[in-house]
């Protein structure tokens, strides 16, 4: 039975699921793959970081993910097509794993994310 997103746990079990189905999407998968060369011992952490910061307001998050965006814009250039559907996978994987208001939440939150770093990245 799924239940809502409670803790950093549940943060874990989201961002883990989700990035193996990114490593190996068809679309954007050679993003992190073969441009950006994502070593994922580093990068998931940080990304635990960034979603507990958003869900819990833990303060816990540094980085500037809009600066490491743009720089993988000018390897390769990303479209809107590419951050929607970064968002159908994410969105999806939450609802594989939860349901809830904080998974509404979340959700909700990762495609203001994705719209502000599209308008930023590509315009």
């Amino acid at each position: 039975m799924k239940t809502d997103i409670k803790n950093r746990n549940d943060i874990e079990k989201l961002v883990n699921t989700f990035y193996d189905k990114i490593k190996t999407d068809a679309k954007i998968g050679y993003f992190f793959t073969d441009v950006a060369k994502v070593n994922w011992e580093d990068h998931l952490p940080k990304m635990y970081d960034f979603w507990e910061n958003i869900m819990f307001s833990t303060g816990n998050f540094v980085g500037n993910p809009m600066a490491k965006h743009k720089e993988l814009h000018q390897k390769s250039t990303m479209t809107k097509a590419h951050f929607q559907h970064w968002n159908a996978l994410f969105n999806a994987t939450v609802d594989e794993l939860f349901t809830g208001e904080k998974a509404e939440e979340i959700k909700q939150r990762a495609v203001n994310i994705a719209m502000a770093m599209m308008y930023k990245t590509i315009g």
